[in-house]
């Protein structure tokens, strides 16, 4: 691969720095690392690298409470590794609000662009901010690309994006952007010319939501103006009542940043199990503990009763893909959210679920049904790469 770029990926979350080293040319893909610093902000922080095999180079605990930046602590690792050094970085940006449609160089311009939407993200948008600037600060004048996790659903029809609110409020900004962008933009081109015109994407993870896309377009999401929105996910509530908004802040006297700890960490799988929010454990705790259960049951319900909606938005079915690590790995839940969309020509094959093939549908399913691994890090180096060299 003498034509190759090293592509580095940068993806933050409110509590991990994780990144992926990629190279890549034309036609040629090639994971070179990937790694993490976990639990950022606790003294039982870890700090770990694998190759692109899957073998771990380091995995050690770090005191990640202090003044240590964790992704400079990461490159460090890089280095001592001496793997690879980066020709250019790519960030995942969860927010590019309504004028940031598509990968960008990340510029001045652009940085200050994005420290104006972070009161539409502020979970994820400061964290990804400092990725960018201690990106800078250990490669100095490389270049870095913004990919934005909105930019994905900026083509919805604006019946889809607009929230029934008086019109001075869609000026201020305020619809539904949709998230988890990077990896529909993945899936659709895993599916490339054998995409159907009626699609269905599930990205079921600790943050969940789906996608219509009907003839290569977006045509509606189920997460809104945050990723709150939506289906209940690990521990966030998804789409509530306004009212009980309103109850909680006169009635309990909750404050917003009380409102905010209950519907993004409380609420969800978490909530209603009392037990946690990770879907193994839920699953394997079913049996005995009739709150785990409650939870998984509600969680199917809802993402079952959103594909019946999404399919009369789309006029029909063709194609359910589910993704992410609920979707790609919990056979028992894809198998009970498909339970009840019999009208839509759904049938599964349960041997084939169980083994998570890449069509887990029976043959005489009219609505296939498949199980496509998502990649955001590959994503994001491919619009890195085509950005900054030319490159596809």
């Amino acid at each position: 691969m003498a034509d190759a770029r090293v592509i580095l990926c940068h993806n933050s979350g409110s509590s991990s720095r994780k990144l992926a080293l990629f190279r890549l040319a034309e036609g040629r893909e090639e994971l070179i690392a990937k790694g993490a610093a976990e639990e950022v902000g606790s003294r039982g922080g870890r700090l770990w690298v694998s190759d692109g095999r899957g073998k771990m180079l380091c995995d050690e605990e770090r005191d990640l409470s202090g003044s240590l930046d964790p992704l400079l602590a990461l490159y460090d690792e890089i280095d001592r590794l001496r793997l690879p050094r980066p020709e250019a970085a790519g960030h995942r940006m969860v927010h590019g609000g309504v004028s940031h449609v598509e990968p960008e160089l990340i510029t001045q311009a652009l940085m200050e662009d994005l420290r104006r939407l972070v009161p539409f993200a502020p979970l994820h948008l400061p964290g990804e901010i400092a990725g960018v600037e201690s990106t800078a600060a250990r490669y100095r004048g490389m270049p870095q690309v913004a990919c934005f996790d909105t930019a994905f659903h900026r083509r919805m029809p604006e019946i889809a994006e607009r929230f029934a609110l008086p019109r001075a409020l869609w000026d201020d900004g305020i619809r539904r952007f949709g998230f988890h962008g990077i990896s529909y933009e993945y899936v659709m081109q895993a599916l490339g010319h054998a995409a159907p015109p009626r699609i269905i994407i599930a990205h079921l993870g600790n943050g969940a939501s789906m996608a219509a896309v009907r003839d290569g377009r977006p045509l509606d999401t189920t997460m809104g103006f945050t990723p709150t929105g939506g289906f209940m996910m690990g521990t966030r509530s998804g789409d509530l009542d306004p009212g009980i908004l309103l109850y909680l802040l006169r009635e309990k006297r909750l404050d917003a940043d009380a409102l905010e700890g209950l519907v993004n960490h409380q609420s969800g799988l978490l909530g209603v199990s009392g037990v946690g929010s990770d879907m193994k454990l839920l699953l394997e705790k079913r049996q005995t503990d009739s709150h785990a259960a409650q939870a998984v049951e509600m969680f199917c319900y809802q993402v079952r009763k959103t594909i019946g909606a999404l399919a009369a938005a789309l006029g029909g079915l063709d194609l359910l893909v589910f993704t992410a690590g609920i979707g790609e790995r919990a056979a028992p839940v894809r198998l009970e959210i498909c339970r009840g969309l019999e009208h839509l020509d759904i049938s599964i094959d349960r041997g084939r679920n169980d083994r998570h093939a890449d069509v887990i549908s029976t043959p005489d399913s009219r609505c296939v049904v498949r199980v496509i691994p998502t990649d955001e890090d590959l994503m994001i180096a491919r619009h890195t790469h085509r950005t900054v060299f030319g490159g596809g």
